[in-house]
């Protein structure tokens, strides 16, 4: 039996010289794309289903389901390869928080984080995040643990506080030691402003692997994978990898098709959707006996 991509997570975090680098994606193609170009992590970003799926902004308006699902196809498309899956605030209450751990078991999902913020949360990088009180926080905290010790399976928990900016230094990493000792696997400083306070978290915190958000533009110095190891960092994921790519890509394809009333022919139909498995799909019906594709396509 293949070693489950969680158990896989694990393992590289067991090894205190090396750095996890998240790929961050948000749909088929995007994951499919960074299988292809060898990243061995991905990340699947809560802004960017929120944006693919729902073509709305990151401020609490995606579900379970919503979440769920993408995340189940993205760790379905290499189940070798971990999925760092954002989680938001659990989705409710403990009974939510359980179910949302289970289905995330269940899914395929390596590594899950949940936040401080209330249900009506924004993403982590927009001014003014409100934060919840410290025992609500932690209660969904030994929520996901016990989900996850009550369910056939494992996932990384990593507890994420949105606290810095609005309660302190001191205050946020309390409530990191607190959820580290309930039982969370990573902490997630989110908004972390300094190298002065990343060296200070990820010593504080030690042995705990400490994880990085790397989102250019946001509250956060941009990091090199390089640099935030240097600082002291375990993980680190680049939720806007994929998303600002096709943001620019797209807008500037658009831009051109109204202004010229013409595409740019560089990408032909194969080369996409041998991305995205047409050879193996073509060579597994082919072993299967089929004739569809003999042809070929």
């Amino acid at each position: 039996m293949s070693q489950s991509a969680a158990a896989t997570l694990r393992q590289r975090l067991a090894d205190p010289s090396k750095i996890v680098v998240g790929a961050g994606v948000f749909d088929g193609l995007t994951a499919r794309i960074a299988l292809t170009e060898g990243f061995d992590c991905l990340y699947m970003t809560g802004a960017g289903t929120t944006i693919s799926r729902l073509g709305l902004p990151d401020l609490g308006v995606a579900t379970l389901n919503d979440m769920r699902d993408n995340a189940a196809m993205i760790a379905g498309l290499d189940p070798s390869v971990p999925l760092i899956a954002d989680a938001d605030t659990g989705f409710g209450g403990s009974l939510m928080v359980k179910r949302t751990v289970t289905e995330y078991i269940r899914a395929g999902v390596a590594a899950l984080h949940l936040e401080d913020q209330p249900t009506t949360k924004r993403c982590g990088h927009l001014r003014n995040k409100q934060i919840v009180p410290e025992e609500e926080y932690l209660g969904r905290i030994r929520a996901a643990v016990n989900a996850r010790a009550a369910v056939e399976g494992d996932i990384v928990l990593i507890a994420r506080t949105d606290a810095l900016q609005s309660l302190g230094y001191e205050a946020a990493v309390s409530r990191l030691k607190n959820a580290i000792a309930l039982g969370a696997d990573v902490a997630f400083l989110e908004g972390v402003s300094s190298a002065e306070e990343a060296r200070s978290v990820c010593e504080s915190l030690s042995p705990t692997p400490v994880l990085f958000n790397a989102v250019p533009g946001g509250l956060s110095p941009a990091w090199s994978v390089a640099e935030a190891q240097e600082l002291g960092f375990r993980i680190v994921i680049f939720p806007g990898l994929a998303l600002g790519a096709v943001y620019e890509g797209v807008r500037r394809a658009c831009k051109r098709l109204k202004e010229t009333g013409t595409q740019d022919g560089s990408v032909n139909p194969h080369d996409l959707f041998n991305v995205v498995g047409l050879k193996e799909a073509v060579a597994f019906d082919m072993a299967a006996g089929g004739g569809l594709y003999d042809k070929g396509v």
